[in-house]
């Protein structure tokens, strides 16, 4: 058993490829199971076979669950398109609601829960010299956006408001003096190693689907945050 425990009647299965890592996570009988591998560019060859084998070591089917969760982006623009064909996929087949979980946030809820670091800024790099970038709080147990995500070169960034911030995200390695420069002492430490896993996609996704926040396939489509998605990658 992995994550915080939630409503042990709900069966979610969670996706998330939207940067190098690659990862699935079941929640069933109040218990998460995963897998989790980084992998850049073998998305594509990984996230069917994780999600079927988290399926049948936990003795599920698809048309069993009670709603699918995925990773939305921001992130590689091919990851992103991945995890909505994928799971658009799967929704269709099984008649099952989306949750669209935030790649940046489900960083945060990383955080919150391995570190236990409650006010935390999340980069991912956007290449092209732009971050995508969003500030989150620890509220009982999940991470809230306390700003708009943006995609916006790394001296453009602020922090919300005053105080102290965990910086975390691959935006912090590619652009980590310029990023400093921007928000000074507002960071208390960075780890720039951060990467999205499909547990907390799945724990914000749990949440979305006890607030009625859930879509259908058609509708379980990809965030990019910018326009010109095709020139980055």
């Amino acid at each position: 058993m992995v994550g915080p425990k939630r409503d042990p009647t709900l069966k979610l299965l969670a996706i998330e490829t939207a940067t190098e890592a690659c990862s699935c996570a079941l929640y069933l009988d109040g218990s998460y199971t995963y897998r989790y591998e980084l992998a850049p560019r073998r998305h594509a060859e990984l996230i069917l076979p994780m999600v079927n084998d988290v399926l049948r070591g936990s003795k599920v089917t698809l048309g069993e669950l009670d709603a699918l969760a995925f990773g939305r982006g921001p992130g590689s623009f091919t990851g992103v398109r991945i995890a909505a064909s994928v799971i658009q996929g799967l929704a269709f087949g099984a008649g099952l609601p989306v949750a669209r979980v935030s790649t940046l946030q489900a960083i945060a809820q990383g955080v919150l829960r391995e570190l236990g670091q409650r006010r935390v800024l999340t980069s991912i790099d956007a290449r092209m010299g732009e971050v995508y970038w969003g500030a989150f709080c620890g509220e009982g147990g999940l991470m809230c956006a306390v700003s708009d995500e943006r995609v916006c070169p790394p001296l453009h960034v602020a922090a919300p408001h005053d105080g102290l911030w965990f910086g975390v995200g691959s935006g912090w390695s590619a652009h980590h003096d310029a990023l400093l420069s921007a928000l000074g002492e507002h960071v208390v430490d960075v780890d720039s190693a951060r990467v999205p896993h499909a547990l907390d996609v799945a724990r914000l996704g749990l949440e979305a689907v006890e607030r009625g926040e859930v879509v259908d396939a058609e509708n379980a489509l990809p965030v990019y945050l910018r326009d010109q998605v095709a020139a980055r990658r």
